[in-house]
């Protein structure tokens, strides 16, 4: 089966950005996994929910995210979108509590994230 790059749109509070996912097969299980509506949780500058279900490949497995990667923490079944610094970060990099699986990229400012902390909910969908 041929992975081809997929588009989601998530919505946090007011703020809706669209992400390209990249053509993994993690990737591919989280597009399946969709449209979820949770709770979203905050962790510094980096949004998370949980997406139950979805195996991770861990194709890409690392502790090296920038602004604006979309990742998945396996262990947790969390989905992770990076818009600044968190709570491990010593530059401007965002770094994750755990290795994550970057699965997709914000299309644009992903800091325009920081007008939704305080949300309580997420909703991620595929893009038709």
């Amino acid at each position: 089966m041929e992975l081809q790059v997929r588009r989601i749109r998530i919505s946090i509070g007011d703020v809706k950005l669209e992400a390209d996912l990249k053509p993994t097969r993690t990737a591919q299980a989280i597009f399946e996994a969709l449209p979820i509506e949770t709770s979203v949780n905050m962790w510094g500058e980096e949004f998370y929910c949980k997406v139950p279900g979805v195996k991770d490949h861990r194709e890409t497995a690392t502790t090296q995210v920038k602004v604006g990667d979309v990742a998945f923490w396996g262990v947790g079944e969390m989905l992770a979108i990076f818009f600044g610094r968190t709570p491990m970060s010593i530059g401007a990099d965002p770094v994750p509590a755990d290795r994550v699986n970057v699965i997709g990229k914000i299309d644009g400012d992903a800091q325009v994230l920081r007008q939704a902390m305080g949300s309580t909910t997420i909703k991620v969908e595929p893009v038709s």
